[in-house]
């Protein structure tokens, strides 16, 4: 049912946002209008909605900051629209996390297309993830220790030297796909598939941030890169 998404529409222009949020509406989606990426965080962090359509010129904090934070946090979709139709923005806005990119101006419909697609992508992706977790629970190994790396897989859970690292469901896939099996250099297409999914249709530079923000999170991670190629979790361990 529709009506279980509440979809946030941040963009300053009053026009704009009314428009979307009636289009949603027709569709029985539940939304809630910002006018600044401040308002939209304050929102986030406390009652966040199923989904993010959000203008990147915004007042103040703009929509790729609003974007990072969000992303660096929780996986859930996020559209992207404006007037920028420069290739470098749209690359920058996938790259920080944003799930598709609409150009100004746009056609409600299409928008509104769009946005039953990620969302029928989210809810395949979670289910994929719940029925993973729950063979993982039936199976003999629930566990990958590679060095000072473990994942407990039951729990969706990373250590890392002792210490439990908050990381976000992608954050986490990609970690296991590569510790699964060590020293095995990935491309980048390969990866976009077993964390994204085969419909994701995003730039392949979404592998960059996401390592890029692993990094962040977990010093001294032994992911590197492969040079014309991918990533590679190294290890003294061999695949087995």
């Amino acid at each position: 049912m529709n009506n279980n998404y509440l979809i946030a529409v941040v963009d300053d222009d009053e026009n704009i946002r009314t428009l979307i949020e009636a289009y949603l509406h027709k569709e029985n989606y539940r939304t809630v209008g910002l006018a600044s990426a401040e308002d939209a965080w304050t929102l986030y962090r406390t009652s966040p909605p199923s989904m993010w359509v959000m203008d990147i010129m915004l007042p103040g904090m703009d929509g790729y900051e609003l974007c990072r934070r969000i992303r660096n946090e929780g996986e859930v979709p996020i559209i992207m629209i404006s007037a920028k139709d420069n290739e470098v923005d749209k690359i920058l806005g996938l790259e920080l996390g944003s799930d598709d990119y609409l150009v100004k101006p746009f056609s409600p419909r299409e928008l509104v297309a769009r946005i039953k697609r990620q969302l029928e992508r989210w809810v395949r992706i979670t289910n994929a993830e719940e029925r993973a977790a729950l063979n993982e629970t039936a199976s003999a190994s629930s566990r990958i220790d590679i060095g000072e790396l473990r994942l407990l897989l039951e729990e969706r859970r990373a250590i890392w030297h002792g210490e439990e690292v908050d990381l976000t469901s992608k954050e986490f896939a990609m970690l296991k796909v590569l510790a699964e099996h060590p020293n095995r250099a990935f491309t980048r297409d390969e990866l976009l598939t077993f964390v994204w999914g085969d419909d994701y249709f995003g730039s392949d530079r979404a592998v960059d941030h996401l390592i890029k923000r692993m990094r962040k999170k977990i010093e001294e991670l032994p992911v590197e890169s492969v040079w014309g190629h991918g990533y590679r979790m190294r290890t003294d361990r061999s695949e087995t």
